[in-house]
């Protein structure tokens, strides 16, 4: 802690969260990767937003800023020597050159470089990252991993939700739907198959369940609200209030989960019951119950 409150703003707010690749923990004021992600989506919608409502000046001003933004980013914040985006810059811009999650929200957001993005993604699903349950807040070989840790290690189904949703965003679909696939899995280990706050990060064994962290919190809302993120991006699914539209763009279900039903799915006055349909090589979307005007689009 700082006088004046934590010293890095970030979701991790452990106080040996954010450290340098020798372990020496970041001295601030510290910028986290994942927020230069949300800054650079606020700007995006703002300019969206300013436009919508005839402010064409400030749309223009409030672009400029993200792209100002989004080049800075791959400028500081990409390491070659990773593969991927580093955890943080220190008070002095230090890279802290640490393979973490947080590049996952920092795809969530889309500001990273398309093909930077991707290999973004495949180290975020390298066997140091991903558990086989899911993929851990730091990899295992950092020099402060430790996957009992509260978040140098472990494993929280609210931050995969986030880094699948990124993954999607950058067109590795695939890997999104692993994560479904390790959640999902998770699940059938813990009561009621309500996913915790966060378990420990070893390694995932058959006919094993993961290893429960102590005091996680059981339920947590954002943990339960994981599971509709995860299929929203494994299915590519899109609701469209408005437009009474369900769109599923190049959904992909996990092999081990052979059919998924989405009943009373409510668009305005107007329902909807769908069946995504799990193939050999395909995906398939029926209609099972219509009420109203609903159009049910699926994009191959």
């Amino acid at each position: 802690m700082s006088t004046t409150g934590l010293v890095h703003q970030g979701w991790k707010d452990s106080h040996d969260s954010i450290f340098h690749d020798d372990g020496t923990l970041a001295e601030g004021p510290i910028a986290l990767v994942e927020v230069q992600g949300y800054v650079y989506a606020a700007w995006r919608v703002a300019a969206e937003m300013a436009r919508a409502l005839g402010y064409a000046d400030l749309g223009a001003r409030c672009e400029s800023k993200a792209e100002s933004l989004r080049r800075r980013f791959e400028e500081c914040f990409w390491s070659d020597a990773l593969g991927t985006y580093v955890l943080a810059l220190d008070g002095v811009k230090r890279q802290c050159r640490v393979r973490s999650s947080n590049a996952g929200h920092a795809l969530w957001c889309g500001i990273a470089d398309r093909a930077r993005g991707r290999k973004a993604a495949q180290a975020l699903m390298s066997e140091g990252s991903f558990s086989g349950w899911g993929v851990r807040t730091v990899a295992a070989g950092e020099r402060r991993y430790n996957p009992m840790s509260y978040h140098n290690g472990s494993v929280w189904p609210h931050d995969n939700a986030i880094v699948a949703a990124g993954l999607a965003r950058y067109g590795c679909r695939a890997l999104a739907s692993r994560i479904l696939e390790g959640l999902l899995a998770a699940s059938r280990f813990v009561e009621f198959r309500r996913l915790p706050e966060l378990f420990c990060g070893f390694e995932r064994r058959s006919d094993e369940g993961p290893t429960i962290y102590p005091v996680a919190c059981a339920p947590q809302a954002w943990a339960a609200g994981a599971v509709f993120h995860l299929l929203h991006s494994a299915l590519g699914l899109t609701v469209d209030g408005r437009r009474r539209e369900v769109t599923f763009s190049h959904p992909l279900l996990p092999e081990s989960v052979p059919e998924l039903r989405i009943t009373g799915l409510c668009l305005g006055d107007s329902t909807v019951d769908l069946l995504v349909e799990n193939h050999p090589h395909d995906t398939g979307v029926t209609v099972l119950r219509r009420e109203g005007d609903v159009r049910v689009l699926v994009v191959k």
